[in-house]
């Protein structure tokens, strides 16, 4: 259990696609307003163990060109979410009102299904610390730690975010940090494109 927490934790703790999105929307929106968004990420994540669990994992070896339309999926599902990143508005208080919106916890637990990192994650997992023979006993484990494990690890990024929010009350400093933010989110389709899942 200790070597499966560690694992988590490394795992959702590290920059990837949710944890960019999750810094970015704790600087622009606070937060409350992202509460959904980590919410979305770690029921997703857990939903996507258990189901893989339990059998589509095979579907994946019978056919591994359902591997090549999950990347093409991911690379039309994130250009949007960099766009709508580096279009971001300023906080209230500078002329015009907010017009953005974060990720609703449906968008986010639907985005794990086309987010490579999460299926490493998940797939790793329960090849390694799923007993063999378990069966969805062993599936619930790997699934109840992720997810303890998941959301303060995601709350961190969040929490760095909100914690910059100061930082960037200058409207030229908040669109520079979403565009940069934007950018590194576009720069995690590299190595997913390349082959291999970013860390």
């Amino acid at each position: 259990m200790l070597s499966l927490a560690a694992f988590a934790a490394a795992a959702s703790i590290t920059p990837g696609p949710n944890n960019l999105m999750l810094l970015a929307s704790g600087a622009n929106f606070g937060l409350r307003r992202t509460l959904p968004h980590m919410i979305g990420v770690t029921l997703g994540h857990m939903a996507m163990i258990l189901i893989l669990g339990a059998g589509l994992a095979e579907a994946f070896a019978l056919w591994p060109r359902l591997q090549l339309l999950l990347k093409i999926a991911f690379a039309g599902f994130m250009l949007p979410l960099a766009w709508r990143i580096a279009n971001a508005a300023p906080p209230p208080g500078h002329g015009r009102q907010a017009t953005g919106q974060p990720l609703t916890l449906l968008q986010a637990a639907l985005f794990q299904w086309v987010n490579p990192k999460a299926w490493a994650m998940a797939l790793g997992a329960l090849a390694v610390y799923a007993p063999a023979g378990s069966g969805m006993a062993g599936v619930s484990i790997v699934a109840g730690t992720f997810t303890l494990v998941n959301l303060p690890s995601v709350t961190c990024w969040v929490v760095i975010g909100t914690q910059i929010r100061g930082l960037l009350d200058v409207p030229w400093k908040r669109r520079l940090f979403n565009g940069m933010a934007a950018l590194l989110l576009l720069g995690s389709l590299w190595p997913i494109l390349a082959g291999a899942p970013p860390n």
